[in-house]
Parts: structure tokens; sequence; C-alpha cells
């Protein structure tokens, strides 16, 4: 491919494709994925922009699925990579199925790590390309009743800081984290979330101002970007408060028939 190639992960709604929508417009012919056959549309509207759009339909929870995207890219050269596919997973942990939660543990984890295992290879090699890892600042809050997903946001955000430095010798590599609160997408109704305070609050975040903050941020190399002010003052606070209190946050936020009926 001649032209600057990215690939971006979830990209079939929410985050995802409004990043995909700013790389289109930023001129980068696209490989999409996402584990639903709503990748196809989102395809579609991405042409559009007048580049170049491969979709790939894969369940990046597995080894398989995540090689059937890097099959896609063939011999061309990945110039920047939005690791954003992710998964999240309400109610307590003894309530939710091993399928359940190892689903969002592989899909936010060991995919995630996988793909950027074979990925950054080739850009350390060349010494150029850029990367966006979607974390969140649920991973420096317990997640009560969120506990895996939390948990797997925690590991994501450490990740990302950690080969960070690793690979702080590559200098034309950058490494960026976005990590957004609560975001105005499918995630809530996927994640079995609509009864809960957050899941139906009127005040989260619009997604395409969240991917317009992880691509100012992405493309001028920042190390990583916290979306909106409030979730700014949140993460702040999360530094400095006991764990126990923002357990007991969390779980006014997200218990199961915690949204206000009104």
């Amino acid at each position: 491919m001649t032209k600057k190639f990215a690939i971006i992960t979830g990209a079939s709604t929410g985050i995802g494709l409004e990043l995909a929508k700013l790389a289109a417009q930023d001129g980068y012919d696209l490989l999409i994925a996402a584990d639903e056959p709503g990748i196809e549309p989102a395809a579609e509207t991405l042409r559009d922009y007048g580049v170049l759009v491969k979709a790939v339909e894969a369940d990046l929870s597995t080894l398989e699925g995540v090689d059937t995207l890097l099959d896609a890219v063939g011999e061309g050269r990945v110039d920047l990579l939005c690791a954003n596919a992710g998964r999240g997973l309400g109610h307590g942990f003894l309530d939710q199925s091993v399928a359940d939660w190892r689903r969002v543990v592989d899909t936010n984890i060991t995919g995630t790590l996988y793909l950027l295992q074979q990925v950054l290879r080739d850009m350390v090699g060349r010494d150029d390309g850029k990367v966006l890892i979607t974390g969140s600042i649920a991973g420096f809050i317990p997640g009560s009743f969120q506990a895996v997903y939390n948990g797997t946001k925690a590991f994501v955000d450490s990740f990302a800081d950690a080969i960070r430095n690793e690979l702080k010798d590559s200098k034309g590599l950058t490494i960026t984290t976005l990590m957004p609160g609560p975001v105005e997408t499918e995630f809530f109704a996927r994640a079995d979330m609509l009864d809960t305070d957050v899941g139906a609050s009127d005040s989260k975040s619009d997604p395409a101002d969240v991917a317009h903050d992880g691509w100012k941020a992405l493309m001028a190399g920042e190390a990583n970007i916290v979306s909106g002010w409030k979730n700014k003052v949140q993460a702040t606070l999360a530094h400095v408060t006991p764990a126990a209190i923002l357990a007991e946050q969390h779980r006014q936020m997200a218990e199961p028939g915690s949204a206000d009926p009104e």
C-alpha cells in the first residue's frame, strides 16, 4: 500500500468508529475489525471519505481471531494501530458465568496484547509507527459490580505505561493511552447494565469527543490522555482516595437496580 495504513479494532460503533472516521479524514487507508456483522455497514460509511477500507469480522478475544485480522494486512505496512476492542460485564462476580468473564479478560487483555506484540515488532524494526491503546479511568477504581472489567482496564493502563518505557529507545514509535470515563455507546447494553445508575445516566461522554481527544493526543505523541474534565478530576481523586471508599462509590453507580426510576 502506498498510502498511510491504519488498523482500528472495535470499529463497528462507538469510539472505534469515530477513530476510524478521523483516520479516514487524515488520509489513512483502513483495516477495521469487530466481532459483529455491523463492521460491514461501518466500512461502507468510511468509504465515503475516499479511502480504501477493508472490514474483518473476527472474535478478537481469541488468538485465531487476531490472526484472521493480521492475515488481512498481508504484506502491507501498518503505520497506525488503534487497539480499541473491548468488552464489559456488569452484575456481581459470583453471578457471572465463567464463559462471560473469560471473554472479557480475553478480549480486553489476551487479544489486545497479542495484537500489540505482533504489530509492535514490525514498528520497532523500522523505528516508526503510532499506537493508541484504549484504556479507561475504570482502571483506577475498584469496580464493584463491574470487577472483572475494571480489573482488565487496570492491567491495560499499567501495561501501556510499561511497554512505553521498554520501547523508549525507538524514537520513531509513539504509544498513547486513551482513558475515557463512561461513554454513550452500546457498551452498557452489551454489559447488561442499563438498570444501573451509570448505565442510565444521560451525562456520559460523546464518543466523537472522546475519539477526538484520543486522536489529538496520538498525533502529538503524548503518553496518555484522560478524556473529559470531569474524568480528569475523578482520575486525580482516585489516586488519593482509599480503595474501600472508591469501591463503595462504584457500587452506587454500577449495582443492578441502582438507576433512578424517575
